[in-house]
Formats: structure tokens, sequence, C-alpha cells
């Protein structure tokens, strides 16, 4: 009843200067729009499917691959597009089990909240379209537009039974100067660490030109190997594309680790058409990146991560050594930003 009481005491909008944010309702669907008058950008995010942005407009073009009409006709038939979260793991896991502070939990298929692969793993965690997040906050001011949403993950039993650690989860979107700044935050009230391997899937198109014609730029040293099942075998070696790399030569289903810092400490990807290009800033807590540019698809995906495919189990087995953790009590934060121009 709280969250409800908090919800219906917001505002339906909020403006200062050229920004707003305001809340309303798209075909049934709760929708919180964010806007930049100055910029002529716009965010639109459902609360009730994933928390998923589904539309970055720039100068009316939308950035984000969403083939769908309306959210309520995703809700009806969702499927990877736009940005979806992955979390509590992102990308695969090699069994239905994982390790945690040295104990062995077990995945339990019979709840019906596992996603699987091709080849019946375990992916991308558990809350990728859930209806589940409570909107805290919405508002705008002199600098930015943003919107915050809670999920609280111990309320629900059937997802403490795949990952039992008690935490919540707050993101916020914000668009500020001309890009979108997706922030994520974990608050471990568990008694033990909580491993932390969350990511990204973001999902982006280019209007001016056709996907083979796309030029990518990959801020990576370190290219992972991969196995029959793409799951890291803990070999890496030097990244062999050109920068930047012609996608009309082939396609990208890459994890890429050691990526390269500015002197702000972030790492930048960025595609590009005839004149418009959108970048991608990871903060320096996503170590990892998977780059997807499938054939014959007119979008690329660059997904921030928290950690390498399959990091629990590979953590445990002495493999990776970078796996991140909150501590019983602590905070885990970090953002990625999207940055359009040319448009």
């Amino acid at each position: 009843m709280r969250a409800i009481a908090i919800a219906l005491l917001l505002p339906f909008m909020t403006q200062a200067a050229n920004y707003s944010a305001r809340k309303t309702s798209v075909d049934g669907i709760e929708v919180v729009q964010l806007a930049d008058a100055s910029r002529t950008m716009e965010v639109s995010i459902a609360p009730s499917i994933g928390n998923m942005a589904y539309e970055i407009k720039v100068a009316g073009k939308n950035i984000l691959f969403f083939p769908f009409h309306s959210p309520a006709e995703f809700k009806e038939n969702p499927t990877f597009c736009a940005i979806p979260f992955l979390a509590p793991w992102a990308n695969r896991i090699d069994d239905d089990a994982y390790w945690a502070n040295g104990k062995r939990y077990l995945l339990n298929p019979d709840l019906g909240n596992l996603r699987r692969d091709g080849n019946k793993k375990p992916i991308h965690g558990l809350l990728n379209f859930s209806p589940l997040w409570t909107l805290v906050a919405f508002a705008a001011d002199d600098h930015a537009a943003w919107a915050t949403s809670r999920f609280d993950f111990a309320k629900y039993p059937e997802m403490m039974a795949q990952f039992p650690f008690t935490h919540t989860i707050t993101m916020t979107y914000r668009l500020a100067n001309g890009e979108v700044e997706v922030e994520t935050a974990l608050d471990n009230h568990s008694d033990e660490p909580m491993p932390v391997a969350i990511g990204y899937h973001p999902y982006f198109r280019l209007d001016d030109s056709p996907r083979d014609q796309w030029k990518v730029h990959l801020s990576a040293r370190d290219h992972l190997v991969l196995n029959n099942l793409l799951i890291p075998t803990g070999e890496h070696k030097p990244v062999e594309f050109p920068d930047p790399y012609p996608l009309k030569d082939g396609q990208l289903d890459d994890v890429f680790s050691g990526l390269i810092h500015g002197q702000d400490g972030r790492a930048r990807f960025w595609v590009e058409g005839k004149k418009e290009r959108i970048a991608v800033t990871y903060g320096a807590k996503y170590t990892v990146a998977v780059v997807y540019a499938p054939h014959s698809r007119e979008f690329i995906c660059f997904e921030p991560m928290a950690a390498i495919t399959n990091a629990f189990n590979l953590a445990h087995a002495g493999v990776y050594k970078e796996l991140q953790s909150v501590p019983p009590g602590g905070q885990w934060k970090e953002s990625f930003w999207i940055s359009p121009s040319g448009y």
C-alpha cells in the first residue's frame, strides 16, 4: 500500500527551463516521458514493462530499435529490443546452478521465471519484462529531467528462490546535456556479500544509412575466447578488428574486456552512419562490453556488463578474478550514457 500511496502523490508533470518530466498513459500503459525542448530530445519509459526505455527520440527519430507501434503491443508480445535490464545475472550460466561465497545455489526451473538460450542454458536473469517495478519519482529542473523506479527483490519469493540475496534495485533515467544517463544502484540488505553480474542489452539503430554502411568503434584491448556454448574459456586475445570496423565486413557477437578509458575514467563505443552517430559510454564498474550486430538486422547492441558471461561459476573455478560484490549493508552504483549526434 505504501508504494501505491507514493505513486498517487506524484505530480503528473514537472517542468523547468527546457526540461520536463510527465506521467501519462499510452494505450493503457503507464509511461513517463522526459523531454529537452532545446535539443528536441524525448525519452519514454514503461515502468510496468521491465522499467524499459522504449523510445529515445532525437528530432523525431527513435534511436532505439523498437519494432512495435505502442508499449501495449510490446507488452502483449515482449521480445528483446529497446533497453532490457539483465539481473541478477547477464548472459549465460553454464548450469542450472551457480556459486556464490563458496556455496552452490540451485536454480528451480519449475518456478517458470527462467529464460533459456538455444542450448537450454539460463540466460539474462529474471527481470527482463517484469511488471513489478515501482515508479518512485520523476521531476525536472533547470539542468535535467529524470525518472526513478525501484525493484524490491526480497518481496517476491519466486525471485528469492533463484537468487537468495535480499536487495533493492534503483534505476534512474536522466536526460541532460543532450545525452541519456542510465544509473543503477544495488543495495545489499543481506548478511553476506552479494555478487554483481548485472548488465543491459540496448538495441540501437541509425536512420541515415543502411546497416552495411555503418562503422563501429570498439574501445577495448581484449577479445574473450568463447566455447561452442558462447561461454568464456578464460583465454583472451588482442582485439583484431580495424578501427573503425565496417559492418559490411561481417557481424559481431563478441565479448570484450580491458576497456580503454579516457581521462574521465570511462570507455566509449560508437556506431556511425553518414552523419548520425550513437555513442555509448561505460562507467568504470562496467568492465565488460558485449557487442552484438547480426547479419541482415538493422540494429547494433553495445551492452554494458558488470562481469563476463558465467561470472559466478568462473569466479568460483578461479578462472575469473574480477567479480565484483556488494558488502552487507553496502551499495553498488554505476551508470552508462547514450549520446546521439548528427541528427
